[in-house]
């Protein structure tokens, strides 16, 4: 199951469900169901999710009103039971995954894992070189590289459920979930194979998520 919060993402949301749809046929027969939860949306998103939504089977849209990323995830993994074994992914609606995407968490899943955190990918051609030096010195991209990134998260619904779940945050939720299952003792992969490009906007929906932490950079001397 594949879970993704939007909040008035009408110029981006297109491109990721696409590359959501790509994603989903690269599992081969495995049954993949893709959530869009639009949280408060005043713009073209619900159009735009609903119109998808309906073209084929295993696409659903929920509606919330709380402008609040980490209740829009959970609502997300609300909306439907899981049977066992299911595996809970979840990205961004400004963000765009690629083919192996879930394949590749699946694997890691087979192999042991409870939960997978991916790496990003944000093209920083065009930001002021002092953010992109910033950021590309300080990011690894590597396996064990411990980065959370709600726009490439995966968990098993079982590890998911036993730790309750996302909190209502409205930033960091994703670190939160990871930090409670790593004190459970689940074993979490920080994985690299298969990164997700993200946008480089520095002003997003969460207060304080990427885009905050771009801007941040922009205080930073690289070393």
């Amino acid at each position: 199951m594949v879970v993704v919060p939007v909040h008035n993402e009408e110029d981006l949301l297109r491109g990721c469900l696409d590359a959501l749809d790509v994603s989903r046929n690269h599992v081969g027969p495995l049954d993949v169901r893709t959530i869009v939860v639009l949280d408060a949306c005043s713009d073209a998103s619900e159009s735009i999710a609903v119109r998808w939504a309906s073209s084929s089977e295993g696409r659903s849209v929920v509606t919330v009103d709380r402008q609040n990323v980490g209740a829009a995830r959970a609502a997300g993994f609300l909306a439907t039971v899981a049977v066992p074994g299911t595996w809970f992914a979840t990205t961004d609606a400004d963000s765009v995954t690629r083919p192996d995407w879930l394949s590749s968490q699946i694997a890691h899943a087979r192999r042991g894992a409870a939960a997978v955190a991916g790496t990003v990918r944000v093209d920083l051609d065009s930001a002021p070189a002092g953010i992109a030096a910033a950021y590309r010195s300080g990011y690894r991209n590597q396996p064990g590289h411990r980065h959370v990134h709600g726009a490439n998260l995966g968990i098993h619904a079982d590890a998911y459920w036993s730790v309750g779940g996302f909190a209502s945050l409205t930033t960091g939720e994703d670190v939160d979930l990871v930090r409670k299952l790593e004190k459970a003792g689940a074993p979490i992969v920080y994985a690299c194979d298969s990164p997700v490009s993200t946008s480089n906007r520095m002003h997003g929906r969460a207060p304080d998520g990427f885009a905050g932490h771009l801007r941040s950079l922009g205080t930073v001397v690289p070393g």
